[in-house]
């Protein structure tokens, strides 16, 4: 299956617009949480969320560089 990069930096949007509020949600339970442990586990998943997000923003970029490097050649 091919994706066009014009396509990879929508879904990469989409996909990172998902992400940061999957993160945001977890951080913003964080208050609701009195076990230690749980709190960590919590924390280490809204992180996992955010660096997957983070991800999504660099191939973002970097499909979106990649479509206006492609058109200046042409």
């Amino acid at each position: 299956m091919k994706i066009s990069a014009q396509i990879a930096v929508f879904f990469a949007g989409v996909f990172a617009i998902i992400c940061f509020s999957v993160a945001v949600t977890g951080f913003t339970s964080l208050g609701e949480i009195t076990d230690p442990v749980r709190l960590s586990d919590a924390k280490g998943f809204a992180w996992f969320w955010a660096f997957l997000g983070t991800v999504a923003v660099l191939f973002g970029v970097l499909s979106l560089w990649i479509v206006r490097t492609e058109r200046e050649e042409e």
